[in-house]
């Protein structure tokens, strides 16, 4: 361990700052983030005297002790570049253009002036693109949309960044990913079909001629398979006609990009087909919420990555084409950071004659266009052209590291060298954000079981009839679950039938309150449960409830001595602390973010995508209040038990993080189950913090995984 003490110039404040090497430059950052409320990710920092930057571990070490801290989101000037430093850009820079000139004069030998091999690449989807607009085809996809409920998971998605009141473009950018990831789990990719007569697997036979109803849909081609077991023939046309896809609901790229740019289309969003020349097929669609173009692979259910790929499937790229029904776009350098290598791959046609030939196209396509539509989408061109250029020559976000292609037979993957150079499941990030925790309603679920569970002893229900009623009032809250979000509503005549049921149901109305729901009686004697206020609040909360339940059946079924003395933790969970913020030292996305450990909610965990050997996660309080913690609570995620932590130290800080100290520590812990939740108990002498960390050391089988991930964290704090 070396101690170190630093002075930092930030603004116009300056600040002390004490630094354990063994801590780490990430910790460091969450430091001067305490200090100055900069997030990591938003930090610039230099030595004071020189300008020198500072980013790592070692920097730290050999530098003098006053540093100088830049947000990049405030408009300060950036500290000089030494004229070093722009000799190198301007090299860089120069050589990258002397590469692009090379690969152009090159072009010029090896390419052809003859458009039509290209034209014939493209013209068959000039045709295709048109039918997403047939209101025929439109109205069979939207048919097959459970369309409320992606409203719901749109709103609740943006809830969960404490966004309650969005705007319109903010909907729709959400109902968006959502159409997507309903799209990739409702839409099956076939490697090769199933038998039609024994449903067991096939092996190809190569192709065979269409029959009449096939290429009523645009069937031109039509694989043949043989079964394994039982020898029948299986066909597998290769349907083009989006129409029959919404009804088939299978295929590879080309029928999943087909289908869902339809679906796209369908619901109002513009949309183009995408046209990877080196054998892909994907949607963009242009997203008012960011004012651009958005990438969205269906196969795999990513968005907003372009560099996928590239970067990923190690993609040796040359033409990516965008077909729409306004235009044919080259589009090639939104999924390059290697133009000057693309442009040595160019060599079926000359740039010229490629931009002449598309805009030819173009004019074809937009003839009987009104003058007042062609100068908006003209401008958006232009845009588009400008930002296609500026992100060509932007730096990478070397951060983000994005998977191999996971679509398909690995084999196949392999095959085609797209598997990537890692096993990454999603995408995962190690610049992870501060974010906000959206969690008031957790606590509030929580310590509305208390008068509950009094009301149970106190009316001395033995622990079987306790579990009778919780199973019933979980009935309900299943139902309200089912029930359409906006209206929800349902009967309580399970409860009202049951005479030690109906004596409770006043108890619980702590719980209908946090689930922002209300008791309404009508004239025929009826009474039902039903919306209180906003229902997004409602569908946030109701998992939450359920699982809480669950928790607490649980509890009381391994409890054997139920009773007034056991309404303790983990079976009563009070004053737990909610409302803070969250950074870590890296989290998956878009599911694994690390917010996700502490939204009470089973599906969802925090996952670290290099945490197996060591990570860590800080709670910040809201407001920065003080809490002495008694206990927390740890839950396993629901798959991989070897990515569990295993080996683990809590701390806490009342110095804005300049000092730890240690709370509680664990070594061998071993979750048997998973949503298991273990309750640990603070045995320390008590500490006022606001700021808590887990160290987590070691997962449970680090040879097998380079993952952490978890499914919860509540912490408890002392009741004041």
């Amino acid at each position: 361990m070396v101690g170190r003490k630093f002075q930092v110039q930030h603004n116009d404040s300056n600040f002390d700052l004490d630094y354990d090497t063994d801590d780490g430059f990430e910790v460091f950052q969450f430091q001067l983030f305490s200090l100055t409320s900069v997030p990591p990710h938003h930090q610039k920092i230099y030595v004071a005297e020189h300008d020198t930057p500072v980013a790592t571990d070692s920097d730290l070490v050999s530098i003098s002790d006053k540093l100088r801290l830049i947000s990049i989101d405030e408009p300060q000037p950036e500290p000089e570049s030494s004229n070093g430093d722009l000799l190198k850009s301007d090299e860089e820079f120069a050589r990258l253009l002397q590469a692009e000139e090379e690969a152009l004069m090159l072009q010029q030998y090896l390419a052809s002036e003859n458009t039509q091999e290209f034209e014939m690449r493209v013209r068959p989807y000039v045709t295709q693109v048109l039918m997403y607009d047939d209101a025929r085809r439109q109205e069979a996809a939207r048919k097959t949309v459970p369309v409320e409920e992606l409203e719901e998971k749109a709103l609740v998605s943006l809830a969960k960044e404490g966004n309650f009141k969005p705007s319109k473009i903010e909907q729709d950018h959400a109902f968006l990913l959502q159409l997507l990831y309903w799209f990739k789990q409702s839409f099956r990719w076939v490697n090769s079909p199933s038998c039609y007569d024994c449903g067991n697997e096939t092996v190809g036979q190569g192709m065979t001629a269409a029959l009449p109803s096939e290429t009523l849909y645009g069937a031109s081609r039509v694989e043949l398979y043989r079964c394994t077991s039982c020898s029948k023939p299986t066909r597998f046309p290769r349907y083009n006609d989006p129409i029959k896809l919404v009804e088939t609901r299978e295929g590879r790229c080309g029928e999943w990009a087909n289908c869902f740019t339809l679906y796209c289309r369908a619901f109002g969003y513009d949309s183009r087909l995408i046209l990877d020349f080196t054998d892909h097929v994907w949607t963009e669609c242009f997203s008012q919420f960011l004012g651009r173009w958005m990438h969205l692979d269906p196969c795999e259910g990513i968005y907003d990555n372009p560099l996928l790929y590239e970067k990923g499937w190690n993609k040796k790229l040359n033409y990516v084409i965008a077909i729409a029904n306004d235009g044919v776009y080259d589009v090639t350098k939104r999924y390059t950071k290697k133009w000057h290598e693309v442009l040595s791959r160019r060599t079926m046609i000359t740039e010229h004659s490629l931009s002449s030939l598309l805009t030819n196209i173009m004019r074809e396509i937009r003839r009987g266009f009104a003058s007042q539509q062609l100068l908006t989408i003209e401008a958006r061109d232009l845009e588009e052209s400008q930002q296609l250029e500026r992100s060509l020559h932007s730096e990478d976000d070397e951060s983000l590291s994005l998977p191999g292609r996971r679509s398909g037979d690995e084999e196949w993957r392999k095959s085609r060298l797209e598997i990537g150079s890692d096993k990454n499941e999603v995408l995962s990030s190690s610049a992870c954000p501060v974010r906000l925790c959206i969690d008031e309603h957790t606590t509030k679920i929580y310590n509305a079981f208390r008068p509950v569970l009094h009301q149970f002893v106190e009316e001395e229900l033995i622990k079987s009839e306790a579990i009778e009623v919780l199973g019933i009032i979980k009935g309900i809250i299943l139902d309200l679950c089912n029930s359409p979000f906006k209206t929800r509503r349902t009967s309580i005549d399970p409860v009202l039938n049951n005479p030690k049921c109906q004596k409770l149901l006043p108890c619980f109305d702590d719980l209908l309150d946090a689930l922002s729901l209300e008791k309404k009686a009508h004239t025929d004697g009826r009474v039902e449960i039903c919306l209180a206020s906003d229902p997004v609040v409602t569908s946030l909360a109701l998992p939450v409830a359920l699982d809480a339940l669950d928790d607490l059946i649980y509890n009381l079924n391994k409890w054997e001595n139920y009773g007034k003395d056991s309404l303790v933790l983990p079976i009563l969970k009070l004053n737990r602390i909610h409302s803070g913020s969250v950074i870590a030292s890296a989290e998956e996305l878009p599911f694994g973010i690390a917010t996700s450990a502490f939204d009470g909610i089973r599906k969802s965990k925090w996952e670290e995508p290099n945490g197996a050997r060591g990570c860590w996660i800080v709670y910040k309080t809201f407001d920065n209040k003080m809490f002495e913690l008694v206990a927390y609570e740890l839950m396993s995620a629901n798959d991989a038990p070897e990515r569990d932590p295993m080996d683990w130290i809590l701390e806490g800080s009342n110095d804005k993080g300049t000092s730890w100290q240690v709370l509680d520590e664990q070594n061998s812990q071993f979750f048997e189950d998973r949503f298991q939740r273990k309750t640990y108990t603070i045995k320390s002498a008590s500490f006022p913090s606001n700021l808590f960390r887990f160290r987590f050391l070691a997962v449970r089988d680090v040879q097998s995984t380079s993952r952490l991930q978890i499914g919860s964290i509540d912490l408890y704090a002392k009741t004041m």
